[in-house]
């Protein structure tokens, strides 16, 4: 499923306003998550972002990073589309957690079981980690943390 192109331009520093009738079109179809693909000038961003309705209108955050990536100022309007996001977590996973998580059982399973959004929230913290290494070494960190009862996000990120 993709979307027809639409410009726009930031709603604030860190969102776009995404169309009522190309939102509708994937909410209807129950997908709430997307793959966003930003063009301004010959460049291009994708990113993963949900479509959230604030102020009767749907938003998706466009975050710095991203906006930097593109060379995107405030008061430049640029071309987006949406994909349907067909990702198991609505975030690409990133392959040391993967590997962590197959090769410990109970602590994939514990990590199955937490919100969508507390998978997301761990799995955007690995990827924002640089090096392979450390990201192992988070991943295993986080697994047994959560092997250990601990489920609040700012804990399980600390070793013990």
């Amino acid at each position: 499923m993709k979307s027809l192109t639409f410009e726009t331009s930031l709603n604030s520093n860190h969102s776009i306003v995404v169309p009522e009738h190309i939102a509708q079109h994937f909410i209807r179809q129950g997908h709430k998550r997307v793959i966003t693909k930003i063009t301004f000038k010959n460049k291009a961003v994708n990113f993963h972002a949900a479509l959230q309705k604030y102020h009767n209108k749907y938003h998706i955050t466009f975050n710095k990073a991203n906006q930097k990536s593109i060379a995107i100022f405030p008061s430049d309007y640029f071309n987006v589309e949406l994909f349907e996001d067909t990702s198991k977590y609505g975030v690409e996973m990133p392959e040391e957690f993967e590997a962590v998580l197959q090769s410990d059982p109970i602590g994939s399973d514990i990590f199955e079981s937490l919100t969508d959004g507390k998978k997301r929230s761990l799995i955007y913290y690995i990827l924002k980690i640089k090096t392979s290494q450390t990201r192992i070494d988070r991943s295993i960190l986080i697994v047994n943390n959560l092997k250990l009862g601990i489920r609040d996000q700012k804990e399980l990120v600390q070793k013990r």
